[in-house]
C-alpha cells in the first residue's frame, strides 16, 4: 500500500469479518470465505492473502502526483466527462498494464483504419516499466495520434480491479458509442463504423465481434454472427448513455473472467415484464491473437474467481430465461473462462 497505514486504523467490525474469513479458508469453506470477503470489501477494505496469514488494506489506494501527471488511487477519483453531451462518434476504451507489444499492435491497428470521430482512450493499469515507456513515461513520447487526437490517457497509482480499471477509462469517454477492445485484438480495418451503426437500432443494446449462446443462461457457447445472449469481452459496444443509465460495472469483478457475460446482460435487461433488447454478433475486420489475461494466475486460482464471478451472473439473471436469444442446442464446455453452471 501507499501512504501511511497503521492496524489501528481497521475498523473493529471489519478486523473481526477478517478472522471469521481466516477460519472459513482454514476449514476449506471457501463459498463462506468469499462471502466474507465480500462484506469486507463493501466496508471499503481488501484482504491480501500471505499464505494462512492475511493483512488488511483499504480498498482504495491515494491519488499522487508524479512528475506532473495524476495518477489515480480508484475509478471514482478520474474527473468525469459522462455528464457532459457526447463530443465524439466513439471512445474506444484499451486497458494497458503489460505487454506493450499487444497494445502497439491494436493502436497500429486503429491509427491505420479508425475513422474521422474517433476517441481513444488508455488506462495504464499500474503499468510495467516497460508498458510505462510505451505510453511516454518521463522524456519518451507517447503514442502517435489516432483519427487525428492523441490517445488521452489514464494511469493508476496501484493496479485497480478489471471492471475499476474500465470503469476509469470510460469516465473519460467523450464518444456516444463506448467500445471496449481487449490489446489482444489487432484491427485489420474500420471495426468502429459497423458497431456504431449497428447501435442505431434502438432494439440492439450491445454489438461485437465475437457472440455467445445459452441454453440456460448457466452453459455458454461461441456463437456466429447473428442474435446471441452475450458479447465476449475481446470487443464489445454499447451506448454511453447506458453506461450512465445502468452502470457503472461492478468492481466486484476484480477477474476479468464473466464480465462480459455480466454487462451483457445488464445492458439487455428491461426488466421481467418486458421484452430484452438484444446482443448482436457482426463481422468485423478485426484478427484475435493470443489471449493474455489469465498470464501469472494460476489455473485452481483462475477457476476459482471465474466461479466466484459466475455467482453474480446467477444471483442477478439465473431465473431470467426471458434473456435467452432462442433455443439453443445441448451446450458442450464453453471456451476458457466463460460461464458454466458452478459445482
Amino acid at each position: 500500500m501507499t501512504g501511511p497505514f497503521t492496524p489501528s486504523a481497521i475498523p473493529p467490525h471489519v478486523d473481526e469479518l477478517a478472522r471469521r474469513r481466516a477460519e472459513a479458508r482454514a476449514a476449506r469453506a471457501f463459498d463462506e470465505a468469499d462471502r466474507l470477503r465480500a462484506e469486507i470489501e463493501e466496508a471499503g477494505w481488501k484482504v491480501i492473502d500471505q499464505g494462512l496469514r492475511y493483512r488488511l488494506e483499504p480498498m482504495h489506494a491515494p491519488d499522487v502526483e508524479v512528475a506532473g501527471r495524476v495518477l489515480y488511487g480508484s475509478s471514482e477519483s478520474v474527473p468525469s466527462r459522462l455528464d457532459e453531451s457526447p463530443a465524439a462518434a466513439a471512445t474506444v476504451v484499451l486497458l494497458a498494464d503489460r505487454w506493450p507489444e499487444d497494445l502497439a499492435r491494436a493502436l497500429g491497428g486503429l491509427r491505420a483504419h479508425a475513422p474521422v470521430g474517433t476517441q481513444v482512450v488508455i488506462v495504464a493499469n499500474d503499468p510495467t516499466p516497460e508498458q510505462a515507456d510505451a505510453l511516454g513515461s518521463g522524456e519518451r513520447p507517447g503514442p502517435a495520434p489516432i483519427a487525428g487526437a492523441g490517445p488521452e490517457q489514464v494511469w493508476t497509482s496501484a493496479p485497480l480491479g478489471h471492471a475499476a480499471a474500465i470503469n476509469a477509462g470510460i469516465r473519460r469517454a467523450a464518444g456516444e458509442v463506448i467500445v471496449l477492445l481487449d490489446t489482444s485484438v489487432e484491427p485489420t480495418g474500420d471495426l468502429v463504423t459497423p458497431l456504431v451503426e449497428a447501435l442505431r437500432d434502438p432494439t440492439i443494446a450491445v454489438v461485437g465481434g465475437w457472440g455467445l449462446r445459452s441454453p440456460d443462461l448457466r452453459h455458454f457457447d461461441e456463437a456466429g454472427p447473428g442474435d446471441v445472449d452475450a458479447l465476449e469481452g475481446w470487443m464489445m459496444a454499447f451506448r454511453r448513455a447506458d453506461f450512465v443509465a445502468r452502470g457503472p460495472l461492478d468492481e466486484h469483478f476484480r477477474f476479468h473472467r464473466n464480465l462480459d457475460i455480466w454487462w451483457s446482460l445488464v445492458l439487455r435487461d428491461e426488466g421481467p415484464e418486458a421484452p430484452p433488447r438484444r446482443a448482436l454478433a457482426v463481422d468485423v475486420p478485426a484478427a484475435r491473437q493470443a489471449p493474455r489475461g489469465d498470464t501469472g494466475v494460476a489455473e485452481p486460482e483462475r477457476e476459482r474467481l471465474a466461479r466466484r464471478n459466475f455467482y453474480r451472473i446467477i444471483d442477478r439473471f439465473g431465473a431470467r430465461r426471458d434473456l435467452l436469444s432462442m433455443p439453443a442446442p445441448q451446450s458442450r464446455n464453453g471456451p476458457p473462462g466463460k460461464a458454466s453452471a458452478p459445482d
